[in-house]
């Protein structure tokens, strides 16, 4: 009766409107405190008995209660609670069930009930569910946390644990779509050419299955190269509309997890009738390109077309013989064209360097399974020369695609990419005059002068630079419009290479047919699925970098176990520490600050700068390599804990 008291309510409220108030989100601790942190970066204390009402992530209203020196907060009013679907454990103790968020921050168990259409007999103690808040004491009426199980992910015992559960965290599907087996080839209108006698060959990863483009290569008597790209052709099976083409909508690209794909399209289509294998034919969509002997791109022209590869080749392989190495050699026709394709690779990255810009080689690291997910080993993959042939191929073949889209159709799908984000573009403008860096604030958002800016400061070498610049770097999106990839150093740039991948190229795919036909294009894609593609491809990426954490803890426990020591680079600089990553395995690793001295009292982080200071002397900043020691592995969190090697 009192809560609803109106009396009692007034009384509240006229004590709020004169007490000192504070909103922002909640930090917790595993000591049982925590911290407001406001928008204006002020930090206010929150005592154990007012933490029990909130949790970490939470957005609040909060009193400020002022005690001699000491000030505090009282959360009073939720604005937005930081959990609602998340995944969780379950926690069965004598009759009562909890969940417990998957969360690093987050210890509480919370009362739990499970939906009306699950098994309760079916979930016991530890297994992992999707779970939703429903009631939170700071909510009008609710008294305490409660909880609802909405779906059973996995059990505690499966070992697919780290797959099913990074796929459900992100919301993204666990399974290949299924679309039946009927896929006849449709009847476009389109006239396809017949380039079956012609010699064209793929190149891939020795465990590809959706292998989607054939090259085929031609050197000019007086310089230059006649280069033909096929791409496998989906639409060609897929109508627009059709219950598989929805489903690829939806998920927008394939998920490649270290052991695992999740196909956007069915795999009948994916890995079998879209999959340009060696000895059997295939509709293609295809563009023969004119590459000048100085590596720039003259004509080209897209064309429907029918093929069979003649040879399925391996990066490794290909890169060995060009190399020199190893005793295997391909035939004679594909011989010659992997000559004269790695000489018009060298020819495009020279011109790339020159007139566009050019990734710096990266390697990947690449996971080495057993069948219950295990990991035997942690491989570097160099970026080699057969990568790198594809890699041009695919990159001259995608400007062209952009090209013909933004002058005869007027948008598609491009990939769009800003060097720095729009809000921080005024701060990288500022940090680099402090670095005596002189470019005036238009040369950062424009295309041209951006591009001298990038190479003067490639020039460098400076890693300290580079990585305090990736502060302000902008992301890249999808988008109807065409638009500037700073990244690439290139005017627009829009893919269709990897239709069975990605579903945005399909959409410039049908759009490309539509052109060849004389067709009149159909609106440009909606904000709603330019956002949808670019979300997508987030949560692709934060999954594929979930699993392999999870991986790496597996895989270096006896490492961390023997305190094992490793080459690292800095690569991130907080208030708490700093973040390496390990050169030999790819791993990230947290080194905390009091790991860095015995007295945190002698140490000064500068986050900002991303310096760190020990007794007064500079000892870390962003971009070094230091040698650290592994002392923990925690799965429950997935996360690595390090200290620097003496």
């Amino acid at each position: 009766m009192l809560q609803n008291n109106p009396l009692l309510a007034q009384l509240k409220q006229q004590i709020r409107q004169t007490t000192p108030r504070a909103e922002g989100v909640i930090k917790a601790t595993d000591k049982g405190f925590g911290f407001l942190e406001t928008d204006d970066g002020k930090s206010y204390f929150v005592p154990p008995p007012a933490m029990k009402q909130v949790l970490h992530g939470d957005r609040v209203q909060a009193a400020i209660h002022e005690n001699g020196d000491k000030i505090s907060v009282e959360p009073d009013t939720l604005v937005a609670a930081g959990l609602d679907r998340f995944i969780a454990r379950v926690q069965k103790r004598e009759g009562r069930l909890a969940v417990v968020p998957d969360h690093p921050s987050i210890k509480n168990a919370l009362k739990a009930r499970i939906k009306n259409s699950l098994d309760e007999a079916s979930i016991g103690d530890g297994d992992w569910v999707v779970a939703r808040l429903v009631r939170h004491p700071l909510k009008p009426d609710d008294r305490a946390f409660f909880t609802q199980i909405d779906e059973l992910v996995a059990k505690a015992d499966d070992p697919a644990v780290p797959w099913r559960v990074t796929l459900a965290r992100h919301a993204l599907e666990q399974e290949c779509p299924d679309a039946g087996d009927d896929w006849p080839l449709r009847d476009e209108g389109l006239d396809r050419q017949d380039l079956t006698a012609e010699p064209f060959f793929t190149i891939d990863g020795e465990k590809t299955r959706d292998m989607d483009d054939a090259l085929r290569i031609e050197p000019h008597e007086n310089g230059g190269w006649r280069l033909t790209v096929a791409i496998a052709d989906p639409t060609a099976y897929v109508e627009e509309g059709h219950a598989a083409d929805l489903e690829a909508r939806t998920r927008a690209f394939t998920v490649y997890l270290p052991g695992q794909n999740v196909t956007m399209l069915p795999e009948q289509l994916a890995d079998d009738l879209c999959s340009l294998r060696e000895g059997e034919e295939r509709p293609v969509l295809a563009c023969t390109l004119q590459v000048e002997a100085d590596g720039s791109l003259g004509d080209y022209r897209f064309f429907a077309a029918t093929l069979r590869s003649r040879a399925r080749l391996v990066y490794d392989r290909v890169s060995d013989w060009l190399e020199g190495q190893g005793e295997w050699a391909p035939a004679e026709e594909v011989a010659d064209q992997l000559r004269a394709l790695r000489d018009m690779t060298e020819a495009r990255a020279a011109w790339r360097t020159e007139h566009a810009l050019v990734f710096r080689d990266r390697p990947d690291y690449v996971f080495d399974l057993d069948p219950a997910g295990n990991v035997l080993d942690v491989r570097i993959e160099e970026r080699r020369i057969a990568n790198r042939m594809i890699e041009e191929s695919m990159i001259a073949a995608n400007a062209c695609c952009a090209h013909l889209l933004a002058e005869h159709v007027g948008h598609g799908i491009f990939n769009v990419h800003r060097a720095f984000d729009p809000e921080k573009t005024e701060a990288a403008h500022e940090f680099l005059t402090a670095q005596q860096i002189e470019v005036e604030l238009e040369a950062l958002s424009e295309l041209p002068r951006y591009k001298e800016l990038k190479r003067a400061l490639e020039s460098r070498d400076d890693a300290w630079l580079d990585a305090r610049l990736r502060r302000f770097q902008g992301f890249t999106s999808m988008s109807a419009r065409p638009g500037p990839h700073f990244g690439l150093g290139l005017a627009a740039y829009a893919t269709w290479t990897s239709p069975i991948r990605k579903y945005g190229d399909m959409v410039n795919h049908r759009l490309i047919k539509r052109v060849l036909k004389g067709e009149q294009a159909p609106a440009e894609a909606t904000l709603a699925l330019t956002e949808q593609l670019t979300e997508r491809r987030r949560l692709n990426r934060m999954a594929e970098r979930d699993v392999k954490d999870w991986l790496y803890v597996r895989y270096l426990t006896p490492a961390a176990k023997a305190q094992q020591a490793f080459e690292a680079e800095i690569f991130g600089i907080s208030r708490g520490g700093m973040r390496v990553r390990l050169v030999a395995n790819g791993a990230t690793a947290f080194v905390p600050a009091p790991m860095l001295h015995s007295d945190r009292d002698k140490v000064v982080i500068d986050d900002k700068e991303g310096r760190i200071q020990i007794e007064g002397e500079e000892r870390y900043k962003l971009g070094d390599r230091i040698r650290v020691e592994l002392v923990e592995a925690r799965e429950e969190t997935r996360s690595l804990v390090a200290r620097p090697s003496e």
